[in-house]
């Protein structure tokens, strides 16, 4: 027993070790970004749900955070202030699903087909929702789930979320990056990111190690029907959201359990619908119950599920159409294990620069704005920071 154990921490520990340095650069360029555009901007162009409300929404959402549950929380902000529901999903989606760092930590432990596969197959869902929205989610229920947001009552990360600490201005890019406050700002992001997602992060590499460690290959080849490809590929897709739901891992902690279920046989549809399904596991449809009421709730549920399966589809089909569909199954998950190769010298780079934004984020009463990252919605403390 002791032994296993051993093994699934190894699994987990070499997997955490692959992923630092993309990692710590994604989480730098979110924060860049993050630190550039200005909340009060984002809300004014999700006012609809047309076309260009929701483009805007979803490149709006891929330059924010990827914690699920700050994006859940920020997605009922903006919709309070008056986005559409349609685009504060979408937005929703785009925070969690097109994010840089997710792209980044794809393509290392997977490969690049997989990171295009996320960044094709997240519009493809969006675009779902907002159809499906326009059937399914209009009219009393909608203006029920607004009167039930206006409450305002808390979920998770809502003081993260509140925070708006990008820097104001008219100065150019550079110059508002390399002023003290949009070098507060970045760090600022940059450790407030880290600090929502590292439960996360870690629950998806210790989950993935002991898949990796002690679940059989065969056991996963057969529920997945590897042998059968066409089923395989309809199976996929169907069961990769519900695995996500029932393994409560969220946001970019999902990756590592992707690599070991594609190794063990899923279709790559059913990695793609697998990795969006982060935002209908378990603990954030009860937040969903809470901030929109319990018919919104089911109706924002199933609605993802039903777009994350076929987004599943559609990218199982365009990449076979394509030729693109990787055939070997090696995603970097067994074996790992920890040298001086161009990783290690990667993660030594990346943590002394991470160590620079610590510093500076600390020296900066970051530890009140730690404090902070869990309260109310309407906190006005938290929206005036910085």
């Amino acid at each position: 027993m002791i032994h296993a154990i051993l093994d699934a921490l190894a699994m987990a520990g070499s997997m955490a070790w692959e992923i630092l340095w993309p990692l710590v650069l994604g989480f730098a360029l979110s924060g860049i970004v993050q630190a550039l555009v200005r909340r009060e901007r984002v809300t004014a162009l999700l006012s609809g749900d047309s076309p260009r409300a929701l483009g805007a929404a979803t490149a709006l959402g891929a330059a924010s955070s990827s914690c699920s549950y700050a994006a859940v929380a920020l997605a009922r902000s903006l919709f309070r202030k008056g986005a559409s529901f349609a685009s504060a999903m979408a937005f929703e989606i785009a925070s969690t699903n097109l994010v840089i760092e997710l792209g980044l930590i794809l393509a290392l432990l997977m490969g690049w087909q997989f990171t295009l596969a996320e960044f094709v197959g997240g519009p493809i869902m969006i675009v779902l929702v907002a159809l499906f929205f326009r059937l399914w989610m209009r009219g009393k229920i909608v203006d029920a789930a607004r009167a039930q947001a206006e409450k305002g009552l808390a979920g998770s990360m809502e003081g993260h979320a509140a925070m708006d600490m990008s820097v104001h201005g008219e100065e150019g890019f550079w110059k508002r990056l390399f002023s003290r406050q949009g070098l507060d700002a970045v760090a600022a992001y940059f450790v407030m990111d880290w600090a929502s997602v590292w439960r996360d992060i870690v629950g998806g590499l210790l989950i993935a190690g002991a898949f990796a460690a002690w679940v059989p290959s065969a056991w996963l080849r057969a529920f997945f029907v590897e042998g059968n490809p066409l089923l395989a590929a309809l199976w996929g897709p169907l069961v990769g959201p519900l695995i996500a739901m029932v393994s409560f891992v969220c946001s970019v902690g999902n990756v590592p359990l992707a690599a070991v279920l594609w190794n063990g046989g899923i279709s790559f549809g059913g990695v793609a619908s697998f990795i969006f399904a982060d935002l209908i596991v378990i603990p954030v449809i009860l937040i969903y119950r809470k901030y929109y009421g319990l018919r919104a709730a089911l109706r924002v549920t199933s609605t993802f599920y039903l777009a994350m399966v076929l987004a599943g589809y559609a990218v199982e089909a365009l990449f076979a159409l394509t030729g693109l569909t990787p055939t070997s199954r090696n995603a970097a998950v067994v074996g790992a294990s920890v040298s001086w190769n161009y990783t290690t010298w990667l993660n030594v780079v990346f943590l002394a620069l991470a160590a620079v934004l610590l510093v500076r984020f600390f020296a900066n009463g970051g530890a009140d704005m730690l404090k902070m990252m869990g309260g109310g919605p309407d906190s006005s403390s938290a929206e005036q920071r910085h």
